[in-house]
């Protein structure tokens, strides 16, 4: 309606704004519970899609884990990206953490590379170079799968010191080697390094994030949250229309045959219907049902 709010089945809802944490790249130094070392780790959140993590244990070894999974060398992943050992320690170099990480690491084509994480990822698996490809593109190059948002892309560019346009919802491989600079600076107690900020050469300051910070956040309101529905949808719908285009005579085949709204139609009822941010209007009086729109949740899963 005019008034911000939704009649769904005959009944006038709200659906209330989700406070979440803003896509963007975190570092954090946690004390080692077994030496008085610091553990150094960074983050990198998507709007959707894997996260990327890396950390710097208390043997001084750089370590990275793809989608939450078991840890492994970073410069495994570097390989994977295409970096070779000279092109590593040439972009790393007086970096000791890195150089000793790369001492212990046996694996020397970009093909190995990928299969060794690919393993890690799926265990039991059979290995090809291609799918093991595939599978990292998908994670974190693949604007299906993967996106930052121009929040994500601004807070890196602020952060790392980077000059990449907003449109760039994927990551890349300079904004991986960035972030682990980043890190290994962190680790290794530098105050400042040089970078870019809005076209021009600065002077960037090394610190870590505090996540509950509220500028670490941002609102999905009500469209965001809808688009996400529209998009899960448009998935399913996606996968019913691939099955009956191998199932159906070509001959035989056209759109209405093919195409069913259902899917659709059913992920945005659901959202009405059933989520957690789709309450009922507080309608006591015009001020309990201002509120009620202006209202922020923090909780709940979408």
């Amino acid at each position: 309606t005019d008034k911000g709010t939704f009649i769904i089945n005959g009944t006038e809802r709200v659906v209330v704004s989700q406070l979440v944490r803003s896509p963007g790249v975190y570092f954090d130094k946690t004390p080692d519970k077994t030496s008085d070392k610091d553990i150094v780790s960074a983050r990198v959140i998507p709007s959707r899609g894997a996260w990327l993590e890396f950390e710097i244990d208390k043997r001084d070894q750089v370590g990275v884990r793809i989608d939450r999974k078991r840890k492994q060398s970073v410069t495994v992943f570097l390989k994977a990206l295409g970096l070779t050992s000279e092109d590593i320690l040439a972009e790393f170099s007086g970096f000791d953490s890195i150089e000793e990480t790369l001492s212990k690491d046996t694996i020397l084509t970009k093909e190995d590379a990928l299969r060794d994480i690919y393993r890690k990822l799926r265990p039991g698996e059979q290995v090809a170079a291609e799918a093991a490809r595939a599978l990292l593109d998908n994670f974190y190059f693949n604007s299906k799968r993967y996106d930052l948002a121009k929040v994500g892309r601004y807070k890196i560019n602020q952060k790392l010191g980077l000059d990449k346009p907003l449109s760039d919802s994927v990551l890349t491989v300079d904004d991986i080697v960035a972030t682990i600079k980043y890190l290994v600076r962190l680790h290794r107690g530098d105050a400042t390094f040089d970078g870019v900020r809005a076209g021009n050469a600065a002077e960037i300051r090394l610190d870590t994030d505090d996540i509950d910070n509220f500028g670490n956040r941002r609102i999905r309101a009500v469209g965001e949250l809808i688009q996400n529905q529209v998009r899960t949808g448009l998935s399913r719908m996606e996968r019913v229309v691939r099955e009956r285009m191998t199932t159906q005579d070509i001959e035989a085949i056209t759109p209405q045959t093919l195409i069913n709204v259902r899917p659709v139609v059913a992920a945005i009822k659901e959202f009405f219907g059933t989520s957690q941010l789709s309450q009922f209007m507080d309608q006591n009086n015009p001020l309990a049902g201002l509120t009620h729109k202006r209202r922020l949740s923090a909780l709940a899963r979408v």
